[in-house]
């Protein structure tokens, strides 16, 4: 687990790198940050559910997470870190995300994610995944907050 923290924490510094160098980064204020662990079974359509922490203005909240995933294969478990945009209040963060795009993963990759929900909340994510999952599709979740 440990290992995994230290490569997400290096894969988060090389993204932020890449993506300031391609001026994609992110709008300039995060209003907080979310940590979240998520498990995902696939084979053409799929699911994932776990549980996240949102730290906001010195405060932690804890919320669940569920998923949908169209044209994923495979199983795998998701640590991811992001920072969170265009929060004013902790309850803004529940809805539904989506983000459209193709990728892979594979046995400890590193993928990054920009995801949206109804109320205009950003969420830039940054992941490791382990074992094999291959998105060719739509994907998001819900968060529901505890």
């Amino acid at each position: 687990m440990r290992t995994n923290r230290i490569l997400l924490s290096l894969a988060l510094v090389v993204l932020l790198l890449a993506a300031a160098s391609n001026g994609n980064a992110a709008p300039p204020y995060p209003a907080g940050t979310v940590s979240i662990d998520l498990t995902s079974i696939a084979a053409g359509i799929g699911t994932s559910w776990g549980r996240g922490v949102l730290r906001y203005q010195g405060n932690t909240y804890r919320f669940s997470v569920t998923g949908l995933t169209v044209g994923d294969v495979g199983i795998s478990t998701v640590s991811a870190v992001g920072n969170v945009y265009y929060l004013n209040k902790p309850s803004d963060l529940a809805g539904n995300y989506a983000a459209v795009g193709a990728g892979i993963a594979v046995a400890g990759g590193v993928s990054g994610v920009s995801m949206q929900n109804q109320k205009g909340v950003q969420i830039q994510l940054y992941s490791v995944v382990q074992g094999l999952q291959l998105t060719i599709g739509p994907q998001g979740f819900n968060i529901e907050m505890k």
